[in-house]
């Protein structure tokens, strides 16, 4: 139980450590606020107008798409922040001192929950503006956004994880930008998976982005009465699909970068 009390605690001082450096870098949490909002503007009056939808408004298909690549591209906050601190030797610090090994990575993961919290509150609010609305009950979205920071902080175990085998977090930005990017896309984020052809409507079928989509757009009741039921089971269920792939990135991805931060503290 003190051993349990202690981990709690130190995770507790590196989340808090990590807080504090967000209010004393405000300009990283200013365009981390101002992306989400340029996505929403520029896909609403952009795109709005040229993409046709049966039975729905654009925007209220656009929403739950923007969040989910926002929450996804949140993630590489982590796995730049774990790698900036790589190479700045704060993680040797770390190691010198009488604290659990997994409280760095935990207290590190948890903290950026916050970059997505404001994010999806900026974009909500942005959202309504352009003509978006939350037309299911107030549990039913407050589950959605729940869903999606889940999800988020499942994939920051992943950043986190190859954060610990590059040199710098300007290679962190990168790798992530060419994995996320395809994945956000290839899904029903911006335009139904119906849509895409053979292959890639596969992949966006089973793709974990389009279900923490389908599901929110579910939970947000952006999604008009009559519209037919999706075929392939991961959208036809995709609160339960998501939660799984969310549970297996953590069960596999958390044990993973711990193991992997204690060998590379000491190297």
């Amino acid at each position: 139980m003190t051993s349990l009390a202690h981990t709690v605690n130190d995770i507790a001082v590196v989340a808090h450590r990590n807080v504090i450096k967000i209010t004393r870098v405000p300009e990283v949490l200013v365009f981390v606020l101002l992306s989400p909002i340029m996505f929403v503007l520029l896909f609403a009056y952009v795109f709005g107008n040229s993409i046709n939808i049966e039975g729905v408004s654009y925007r209220e298909f656009l929403i739950a798409g923007i969040f989910a690549q926002t929450v996804a591209f949140g993630a590489t906050f982590t796995g730049a922040g774990i790698a900036e601190d790589m190479q700045k030797g704060i993680i040797d610090r770390f190691r010198s001192l009488p604290m659990s090994r997994s409280a760095v990575l935990v207290g590190r993961t948890l903290s950026d929950v916050i970059y997505n919290v404001l994010s999806l509150i900026i974009m909500s609010l942005t959202g309504l503006l352009v003509g978006w609305r939350i037309r299911g009950s107030i549990l039913e979205a407050l589950g959605g956004f729940l869903l999606l920071i889940t999800f988020a902080y499942a994939l920051s175990w992943v950043m986190a994880y190859v954060a610990l085998h590059v040199p710098s977090p300007e290679v962190i930005n990168n790798a992530s930008f060419m994995v996320i990017f395809p994945l956000t896309f290839i899904a029903n984020t911006f335009v139904p998976s119906d849509d895409l052809p053979g292959p890639l409507r596969t992949f966006a079928e089973w793709n974990p982005v389009s279900s923490v989509t389908q599901a929110s757009r579910e939970l947000f009741g952006n999604i008009p009465a009559g519209t037919p039921e999706p075929t392939a089971w991961p959208l036809a269920n995709p609160v339960i699909y998501t939660l799984i792939w969310s549970v297996v990135i953590v069960a596999i991805f958390l044990p993973l970068s711990v193991n992997r931060y204690s060998k590379r503290a000491k190297g």
